[in-house]
């Protein structure tokens, strides 16, 4: 395996730099993450393909990382309900050392090879649910080892990763490895690394989202209405869709609770 997440950066003496130079400098190695993503969206329509096949039959998604990795599993997946309505159910991100390591490192957490299959059987996880690994280097103990062992028991099994033939990538059924190339800061994968996975992230659960019927036209119409600016968003939706007052369309929203509600209730 190339341990490129691993490798020097290609900017010496950092700490020399201007804040100008500073700043070109990382938006010049982020502009590298859009290419190595589009080179790996055919990974990425087969999982989600692979996936769309178990939810429709009520399969769940679970992601499983530790440190910024894990992090991002857990801001996808908690974002998924209150944007498309659905269960906090179906998309569950969890993190090596528990919620304790969303905010301090946890000693060791990802050392564990046989922890992430135990933290998956509080939610009596089966062969309908996807497991989806996220590990920059693609050698956390952690992430390797629920992979492997919900591979054993049938589930479908994916991964994000930045290093090429990785252990985690041939323990993973179907792998996505988006290879980003070394870290303005030597190692720093937080970084370019933490975005690629971000993004992937964010193309795996939206499209899942959408092809599971909770978009409408381009609109999140079964989002929670749990603040104003919600409310309002979805006030606008109503009006652009029914042609009615404004007035009128708040009112139909707070009675039926989501926007998809009143547009069927008009439908009907």
């Amino acid at each position: 395996m190339e341990n490129i997440t691993e490798s020097s950066s290609e900017f010496k003496h950092l700490d020399t730099m201007s804040v100008n130079e500073l700043l070109t400098g990382i938006n010049q190695e982020d502009a590298k993450i859009h290419s190595a993503i589009h080179a790996v969206i055919p990974q990425i329509e087969i999982l989600i393909d692979k996936i769309l096949e178990r939810m429709l039959l009520g399969g769940r998604v679970f992601y499983i990382g530790a440190g910024t990795s894990g992090r991002l599993g857990v801001l996808d997946a908690s974002e998924i309900p209150p944007t498309f309505g659905v269960s906090p159910g179906i998309i569950i991100g969890l993190i090596a050392g528990g919620d304790t390591a969303l905010r301090s490192a946890v000693e060791a957490a990802e050392d564990n090879t046989t922890q992430a299959w135990k933290d998956l059987q509080a939610f009596e996880i089966n062969e309908l649910d996807t497991l989806i690994g996220i590990a920059a280097s693609g050698t956390t103990p952690y992430v390797i080892g629920g992979i492997h062992t919900a591979r054993e028991k049938g589930l479908l099994t994916g991964c994000i990763t930045c290093n090429p033939n990785s252990p985690l990538a041939q323990a993973a059924e179907y792998p996505i490895e988006a290879v980003v190339g070394p870290e303005f800061v030597t190692g720093s994968t937080r970084m370019k690394a933490g975005t690629a996975q971000k993004l992937i992230l964010n193309m795996l659960s939206t499209t899942l989202m959408i092809k599971m019927g909770r978009v409408k036209g381009n609109k999140m119409v079964n989002m929670q209405l749990t603040n104003k600016k919600l409310v309002e968003r979805g006030t606008r939706m109503i009006v652009d869709e029914l042609h009615i007052l404004k007035d009128e369309a708040k009112q139909l929203l707070l009675e039926h609770g989501s926007v998809k509600k009143v547009l069927d209730a008009v439908s009907a």
